[in-house]
């Protein structure tokens, strides 16, 4: 039975895992940090399976920790994994750095490195167990499938490799570092294209191809681009101006005016709505919080951006997740995915869709 856990996340985030760990599973405790990367020694006998959900919005992977290896070449470190990692069954191989600065500083993108893939191409050419490899594991990009067993190799330093393992669970842990492949279109008008792209691919919210979505905070407009690719039909509503290359799309509208100012009439035939405004969250929440509530708007699912603009504010994600199910969205999910700077994603759906009858209209005439 392991007896670490290691966790890689933002840097910056590393306190507000603490304290999720803290709260969440007092049980274990703080071994080791780097910038983006902890670990933690797990109580004797945790009976943990290797598929368990860590239940954390700051972790962006986590596994099982079996140790590390120093050394000078990718193929001498991949040796001495294989032997940390001899009688594993090993069926996916994901490797992956902690990040090197914050999302977005100085253009950084946390991603999958030359480095990494190097580490990779390294294990695979030196690993004991080929026989027990899935199709395509060497890949070092693509997703596992659920229930497969993967070999972890997180470089926390260009000679330090610390291995460990994991069943792919939850469905970020498909994912080298819980890092999804994703590259900003050179015609994306701004960096929020690969959030909205990466929410979009994380949650999963059931939205169909010709669904009307509502965008607060639109401006300049790289995360209309990204709903727009999809098929949906997008009101933004930003009192800054748009991207011309958005604006003259047909199945776009800018709405100029703040939340509060749009009459609620344009959410009439909304039925998904996003938002990510430079605001304290409660300020958001309260913003949306107005549309989603009002008798005559049935908004099924919601795609949020919180900033969080001192870490402290990390404290108070589970109030705002239980002001949100307050709303009646009884599937309410937050992480902080990879593109996500000091803030987080949440992803809130209501189920099943319960459309409100419009005030002083009988059944059937909403």
């Amino acid at each position: 039975m392991p007896d670490f856990l290691f966790i890689t996340c933002q840097i910056g985030a590393e306190a507000a895992v603490k304290r999720e760990i803290a709260r969440r599973w007092p049980g274990f405790r703080f071994a080791f940090s780097r910038p983006g990367f902890l670990t933690f020694k797990l109580p004797e006998q945790h009976g943990l399976a290797d598929d368990f959900d860590l239940e954390s919005v700051f972790a962006r992977a986590y596994g099982f920790s079996i140790g590390k290896v120093a050394g000078g070449r990718p193929e001498e470190l991949a040796r001495g994994a294989w032997k940390l990692a001899a009688g594993q069954v090993v069926q996916r191989i994901h490797v992956w750095e902690r990040d090197r600065a914050a999302p977005g500083e100085h253009g950084f993108e946390p991603s999958i490195t030359p480095e990494a893939i190097a580490a990779h191409r390294a294990l695979l050419a030196s690993g004991p167990c080929p026989h027990t490899l899935a199709a395509h594991a060497d890949d070092p990009l693509r997703p596992a499938r659920r229930r497969q067993r993967v070999l972890d190799c997180i470089l926390v330093e260009p000679d330090q490799w610390w291995i460990g393992y994991h069943r792919v669970g939850p469905r970020a842990s498909r994912y080298p570092g819980g890092m999804m492949a994703l590259e900003l279109p050179a015609e994306a008008v701004s960096r929020a294209w690969l959030k909205m792209e990466e929410a979009l691919r994380w949650s999963r919210l059931p939205i169909p191809h010709d669904a009307r979505v509502a965008e607060i905070g639109s401006a300049p407009g790289g995360a209309s681009q990204a709903l727009l690719a999809r098929g949906y039909t997008v009101t933004g509503i930003d009192p800054a101006e748009m991207a011309p290359a958005v604006l003259e799309h047909p199945r776009f509208t800018h709405i100029r005016k703040r939340s509060t100012q749009v009459r609620r009439r344009e959410f009439r035939k909304i039925r998904w709505l996003t938002a990510d405004m430079n605001v304290a969250p409660n300020y958001t929440l309260t913003a949306v919080e107005a549309i989603v509530t009002h008798p005559q708007i049935n908004i099924r699912g919601l795609l949020l951006t919180l900033k969080l603009p001192q870490w402290k504010l990390a404290e108070q994600v589970p109030q705002y997740l239980e002001r949100i199910r307050s709303w009646g969205y009884n599937e309410v999910r937050a992480r902080q995915i990879q593109h996500n700077r000091r803030e987080i994603c949440v992803a809130a759906l209501q189920v099943p869709f319960r459309r409100k009858r419009l005030v002083g209209m009988p059944k059937g005439e909403s």
